[in-house]
């Protein structure tokens, strides 16, 4: 019998691109499943596009917060699901119909295997066509490894092992929680087939606190390398 797999979707004013991006999961060849969205508080019709698409769609659940950050709203997903293997997907962006199908076999043929990855493509949306342009040759254009939670796949030992996104940063948690993983050594795999799509657009995070994200990354960095010079010194 094929494991049920939890799909979470953190989400803060979302309307205009969730219900594509929830349908890309829907569309998955993969069952059972179950899709968790997590609406942060959103103040537009976000709370209304996830309850009709739920209405259509039995393996969709809508559970509503108050405005709290991505972290903590991907982690709010992480304490409904009910699979033993979780994925993210940001309310803009798009799967692959194999994506799930694909990683769950990685999962099954490797028991030890605590997390899986694949790559990722960005698209352009229509208002930003002289972007698209620009970066059509650029490695923003081409396929990039994808450690970020769109195309992360993980057993829920893993978070019961390191535990779930860091609630105090506002942009790096992914790669905080990667940086953690590897540090622990959790077994993971980076597959070469492209299954998500990240939508680039005017109202990006990355792009509109370009800055902010920068310097808490830096900030992730430092807190890594202190944790590997305190684990040496205590050798």
């Amino acid at each position: 019998m094929r494991p049920l797999i939890s799909c979470v979707v953190p989400v803060y004013n979302g309307e205009r691109h969730l219900e594509e991006a929830l349908d890309s999961i829907l569309a998955q060849e993969w069952r059972p499943l179950e899709v968790i969205v997590v609406d942060d508080g959103s103040t537009d019709r976000t709370l209304a596009v996830a309850r009709e698409v739920a209405e259509r769609a039995p393996e969709v659940i809508v559970v509503s917060q108050s405005n709290a950050g991505p972290a903590i709203a991907r982690n709010t997903g992480i304490s409904h699901a009910k699979g033993d293997l979780i994925c993210f997907l940001d309310a803009d962006d798009l799967w692959h119909p194999e994506k799930l199908v694909r990683q769950a076999r990685r999962f099954a043929a490797d028991p030890d295997l605590d997390h899986c990855v694949h790559h990722i493509q960005n698209f352009w949306d229509e208002d930003l066509a002289d972007e698209a342009e620009e970066y059509g040759d650029h490695a923003r254009g081409k396929p990039i490894a994808g450690y970020v939670t769109q195309c992360l796949m993980v057993r829920r030992r893993a978070f019961d092992r390191i535990g779930t996104f860091n609630t105090e940063l506002k942009h790096g948690d992914s790669a905080e929680w990667f940086l953690r993983a590897r540090e622990a050594g959790l077994r993971g795999d980076l597959m070469p087939d492209v299954l998500t799509h990240r939508r680039m657009h005017a109202e990006n995070r990355s792009r509109v606190q370009a800055s902010g994200s920068l310097d808490e990354f830096f900030g992730i960095l430092k807190q890594s390398i202190d944790r590997k010079r305190a684990a040496g010194s205590s050798v």
